[in-house]
C-alpha cells in the first residue's frame, strides 16, 4: 500500500488578519503534522510514504495533479484549517478526479472542530479527528474491515447515509515513544524564514498542550494537558537535525517554558554534546528568568516569541493572559539584555478595546522595543472562548463559521470582534501600528547596523518597500 500525505496549494484560503504586504515573504516553514505522521506509519508499517509540500514547491493545481498521478497511491491524506478548508477541498477533489478509488483522509484543526460538517463532503472518505497518529495508522490496518473501522477512535466516515462519529482518541501521554518527523521526505533544504539569517530551518515540538486559558485560543488537536518529551529525545532529534545539515530549529510547542527544570535539563544536554544548531520558542513572559535565559543563550537559543497581545493592563485581564505590563517589560529588557533576539506577538480590536486603548498598545511595543512585532487584528475563532462570547453578546450575529464550514466559499471574511471599533477603524490601527512600530529611524538604523551581507539588506529592503505600500 502506499500513502500520499499532501500539504494542498494555498491558492484559495480566506482572507486573512493581516495586510497581505505583510503577510508576504516570511518564509515556508516544514508541515510539521505530515511529517509526523509519516514518522509514525513509517515505524509501525511497511508500507510507502511520500509527502508533497506543495507550498515549498511552489505547485498549482495543474502542477499538483501531475505529481499525484506520477505518485499512483492507494490513500491520501490531507491537512486541513479552516483557512485553508476550499483548498483541502479542491485537493481531494482532484485527487478524486484522478482515481475515484483513492481513499481520501482529512485531518487537522478544521476536521476537528467540525468533524460530521467536514465528512459531509463526498471527496472525504474519512475524517481523523484530535491527535492524528494513532487513528490513522489503525485506519491503514484495518480499512478493509468494516467492523472495526468502527471501533477507532478518532475516525469520522459515512455508512451509507448514516455518519459514524467514533469520538476523539486520548492524547498520547508517553511522546518519547513517537518516532522523529520524517524530514527526509520533503525537500528540507528549502525551508527558511525571513526573520532569521540561518538556512535552512525545520520545526519540531517538544511538548503538546497548553495549560494556559487565554480568550482568543483553542487548540483542538493538542488540548489543555501539557505532554513534554524527555529532555534526552529533544536532544536526540536536534543532533540528527545539525547532521542533516539543519541551521536553525523553530520549537512549535505552544509554551516551551511550562517546566522550567526541563527547559534547563534541554540546554545542559545541548551543551553536554557540544551541538552547534540555532534555535527559537515560543513562550510567555512569566515562564522565564535570568538564568533561564542565560542557559538557553549559551545553548545557542537565538529568537524568543512571546505573546504579549496588548499594551494596557484592562486588555491583558479581558484576554486572561495571567501577566502583568511590568512582567513584560523587565522580560523584553532581560531577554535583550543576555543576548537574545526577542519577537513580541499583539493583537488589536480586543472585546472593551477603544481606540485609545490601541494608541497606548501601539506606545508600549515601541517602549519595550521588541526585535520584531507580529500584529493581527483579535478574530473569533471557531471553538474558542472568545467566539462563544461573541455569540453570547450579539457581536456575532449567529454561528458563522458552521456556515462556513458546511458551504465554504472563497469571498467570506473572517468577522472581527466590532462592538468598540468597525472592521475599517481595526485595519487601519493595524496599518499604523506596523508602520509606527517599523518605520521608526532608530529602528531603521538599529537594523542596518546588524546587517551581515548584500542578500540580507536586499531583503530587509523589500520588507520595508512593503510596510510603506501598507
Amino acid at each position: 500500500m502506499k500513502i500520499l500525505l499532501i500539504n494542498p496549494p494555498f491558492l484559495n484560503s480566506i482572507e486573512s488578519c493581516l495586510p497581505k504586504t505583510i503577510e508576504e515573504g516570511r518564509g515556508f516553514i516544514p508541515p510539521l503534522g505530515l511529517m509526523c505522521i509519516a514518522g509514525y506509519i513509517k515505524k509501525h508499517t511497511d508500507y510507502e510514504v511520500e509527502i508533497i509540500d506543495s507550498s515549498v514547491e511552489k505547485l498549482n493545481y495543474n502542477k499538483l495533479k501531475e505529481k499525484i498521478e506520477k505518485s499512483k497511491p492507494d490513500m491520501v491524506g490531507i491537512t486541513a484549517m479552516t483557512f485553508t478548508l476550499i483548498d483541502a477541498i479542491k485537493t481531494a477533489e482532484l485527487v478524486k478526479e484522478i482515481n475515484p478509488k483513492i481513499i481520501t483522509i482529512v485531518g487537522g484543526p478544521h476536521p476537528t472542530i467540525y468533524p460530521e460538517e467536514t465528512i459531509k463532503f463526498k471527496i472525504f472518505d474519512f475524517c481523523v479527528v484530535g491527535e492524528g497518529e494513532k487513528p490513522i495508522l489503525e485506519l491503514i490496518k484495518n480499512i478493509d474491515s468494516w467492523k472495526k473501522l468502527k471501533e477507532i477512535k478518532g475516525l469520522v466516515f459515512k455508512d451509507k447515509e448514516r455518519i459514524v462519529n467514533n469520538g476523539q482518541s486520548e492524547f498520547i501521554n508517553n511522546l518519547d515513544d513517537l518516532p522523529f518527523p520524517a524530514r527526509q521526505l520533503v525537500p528540507y533544504k528549502k525551508y527558511f524564514s525571513s526573520i532569521s539569517s540561518n538556512f535552512p530551518i525545520t520545526t519540531m515540538f517538544t511538548s503538546r498542550g497548553c495549560p494556559y486559558k487565554c480568550l482568543f485560543c483553542d487548540r483542538p488537536q493538542l488540548g489543555k494537558l501539557f505532554r513534554a518529551r524527555s529532555a534526552k529525545n529533544v536532544v536526540d532529534e536536534m543532533e540528527e537535525c545539525e547532521k542533516m545539515g539543519i541551521k536553525e530549529i523553530f520549537m512549535y510547542d505552544d509554551t516551551f517554558g511550562v517546566d522550567r527544570q526541563r527547559v534547563l535539563e534541554i540546554c545542559d544536554e545541548i551543551l553536554k554534546r557540544n551541538l552547534k544548531i540555532a534555535w527559537d520558542v515560543r513562550t510567555r513572559v512569566n515562564t522565564v528568568d535570568e538564568q533561564i535565559l542565560s542557559k538557553m543563550k549559551q545553548a545557542g537559543c537565538q529568537r524568543i516569541h512571546y505573546g504579549v497581545e496588548a499594551g494596557t493592563q484592562k486588555i491583558l485581564e479581558v484576554l486572561r493572559k495571567e501577566i502583568t505590563l511590568e512582567m513584560v517589560e523587565k522580560t523584553f529588557k532581560l531577554t535583550q539584555k543576555i543576548g537574545i533576539k526577542a519577537e513580541a506577538y499583539f493583537m488589536i480590536g480586543a472585546p472593551s478595546e477603544t481606540k485609545k486603548d490601541v494608541l497606548e498598545t501601539i506606545e508600549f511595543m515601541k517602549k519595550i522595543n521588541p526585535d520584531y512585532v507580529h500584529i493581527t487584528i483579535a478574530t473569533p475563532f471557531p471553538a474558542t472562548d472568545l467566539y462563544r462570547l461573541g455569540l453570547e453578546q450579539g457581536v456575532l450575529p449567529f454561528d458563522y463559521w458552521q456556515k462556513f464550514a458546511e458551504n465554504p466559499t472563497s469571498s467570506f471574511k473572517p468577522l472581527f470582534w466590532e462592538k468598540e471599533l468597525s472592521r475599517e477603524e481595526l485595519i487601519l490601527l493595524l496599518k499604523k501600528a506596523y508602520r509606527s512600530f517599523y518605520l521608526r529611524p532608530n529602528y531603521i538604523f538599529k537594523k542596518i547596523i546588524q546587517l551581515k551581507s548584500w542578500k540580507d539588506l536586499l531583503k530587509k529592503a523589500k520588507a520595508a518597500l512593503k510596510l510603506l505600500k501598507i
